[in-house]
């Protein structure tokens, strides 16, 4: 590969072009601020979904361990952006860190395969939030017609793509629409909003665990480990696994708080709270709502959409007044998650303007508010597109392999950082180095092997559509291979 692809920014001139008056951010997040936008994006769809499906179909009571197996994987890549969000606290995440350790290419590759977790998860999780709140609406009589609140494009991979009558999902574009101007107004609000909702939907799942501490049945949890039905996943330790691989994108996410460092007051110090804080804090929510999941209700019989919601009517009367509450945290949950992932993806775009490879204008601060809020507003009017014309599943596909492989990058940065500059001030290290980087490397990339075969294939396309951006626009206007430090 040519010298020029492999142009690097040294830590110096990154940390130099943050404190740049004309492009600096405002530096307003706090150690709580950082441990709520965390949980923000981890806790979300995944708790009220995917906690009932893995373990009816895979490890029964024992979820609880797939949950802690697949919290330890994260926490290995936990460690690592921890490490780089605290050396390098610069907007822009794994795209910054690879610019940094590997070049400029993989940073493109990278800032360009973030788009698919940020923005098309935005996308997707929008999508979720409008079915749930069509459904809490209906309950108090305020009915959305399907044609203004379902996709109007399906895809059969017989049929192909069909209209379905709809219009538009637009609850979907609503709450896009709503959170990108919130984003727009300012770090500060969003870190406050988000706060807020963080609040009440960890409130409603404490609920959750304190009233269904009373019902739980012991004999729910016997056998805690359902005996292996004769092949790999079906049950046993091997379910147990195979449930750790389903649960891990209900962690999805954690990553974003590191696009934050060049918002928080103090990051080399607090990044890696917020990082390892929130993923700790979440990994105990979800441990002990398993645990209560399957004590009150058969594991068997949680294969469905709504897992705690079902669990709160096998229970009887006394325990429906929390049904409503149990919607609320689910519209809570999605929507800081719609939250978090459109304000990573906007600081990804401005970090790459910043560096030459896309249009100047995509680095633009507004005067008042101090937000990149050009690339704000596109985001949000990208995302609210996909979100109000496509359904969930085509939204959903993308995302989980774009997060693995800026996973696998972060972790190979962390090692090459350490033998080519290890004089650099760490204020937080990565333990057991190289074994915690390659353990971290080796599980987000088996996972990524384990997804099927059309999900790598769109990976390509999606990737070669950016080669073609990089080649014909951002290779030729690179500030690091001109040897510019910054744009005037």
């Amino acid at each position: 590969m040519p010298r020029g692809f492999l142009a690097k920014k040294s830590i110096a001139e990154l940390l130099e072009q943050a404190e740049d008056k004309k492009y600096s951010l405002k530096r307003v997040l706090g150690p709580l601020n950082l441990v709520g936008l965390g949980i923000g994006v981890i806790i979300g769809a995944g708790i009220f979904v995917l906690t009932g499906q893995a373990a009816a179909q895979y490890a029964g009571p024992a979820v609880v361990l797939s949950f802690i197996i697949s919290g330890i994987g994260c926490a290995l890549t936990g460690l690592c952006y921890a490490e780089m969000a605290s050396m390098i606290p610069v907007a822009g995440s794994a795209y910054t860190y690879a610019y940094a350790t590997l070049g400029e290419f993989f940073a493109w590759v990278i800032g360009w395969d973030l788009i698919l977790e940020y923005l098309f998860g935005a996308s997707t999780v929008a999508v979720g939030w409008s079915g749930y709140m069509v459904s809490f609406l209906k309950d108090f009589g305020i009915v959305i017609p399907e044609h203004l609140s379902k996709a109007p494009f399906v895809f059969d991979a017989k049929m192909g793509w069909m209209h379905t009558g709809a219009i538009i999902n637009l609850p979907a574009v609503f709450i896009i629409l709503v959170m990108t101007l919130l984003l727009v107004r300012g770090i500060r609000e969003s870190a406050t909003a988000n706060n807020v909702i963080v609040f009440i939907k960890i409130t409603v799942l404490m609920l959750f665990i304190g009233a269904g501490l009373f019902f739980i049945k012991t004999e729910n949890w016997e056998p805690f480990i359902p005996p292996n039905q004769g092949s790999f996943g079906q049950f046993g330790w091997s379910g147990i696994l195979r449930g750790a691989g389903v649960i891990f994108f209900a962690y999805i996410g954690f990553d974003a708080v590191s696009t934050t460092a060049q918002e928080a007051r103090n990051p080399q110090r607090d990044m890696p709270i917020g990082i390892l804080g929130s993923l700790g804090i979440s990994t105990l929510v979800y441990i002990a709502v398993a645990l209560v999941l399957t004590g009150i209700m058969r594991y068997d019989r949680l294969l469905v959409p709504d897992p705690i919601a079902v669990a709160v009517n096998s229970v009887g009367p006394e325990f429906f007044w929390l049904r409503p509450f149990i919607k609320i945290g689910a519209i809570a949950g999605l929507s800081s998650v719609i939250l978090i992932l459109l304000l990573g993806q906007p600081r990804i775009f401005y970090s790459m303007a910043r560096d030459g490879l896309l249009p100047k204008q995509f680095a633009a601060v507004h005067p008042k508010f101090r937000t990149p809020y050009i690339t704000t507003i596109l985001t949000g009017i990208v995302a609210a597109f996909f979100a109000g014309l496509f359904p969930i599943g085509i939204l959903g596909e993308l995302v989980s392999i774009g997060t693995l492989l800026a996973f696998v990058i972060v972790s190979i940065g962390v090692l090459v950082l350490r033998y080519t500059h290890p004089e650099l001030p760490r204020t937080f290290k990565t333990p057991l180095v190289p074994l915690v980087p390659i353990l971290g490397a080796a599980v987000s990339l088996l996972q990524m092997l384990a997804l099927p075969r059309d999900t790598w294939l769109r990976l390509i396309v999606w990737m070669a559509i950016g080669l073609v951006i990089y080649f014909s626009y951002g290779h030729r206007h690179s500030l690091a291979r001109s040897g510019h430090k910054s744009k005037d």
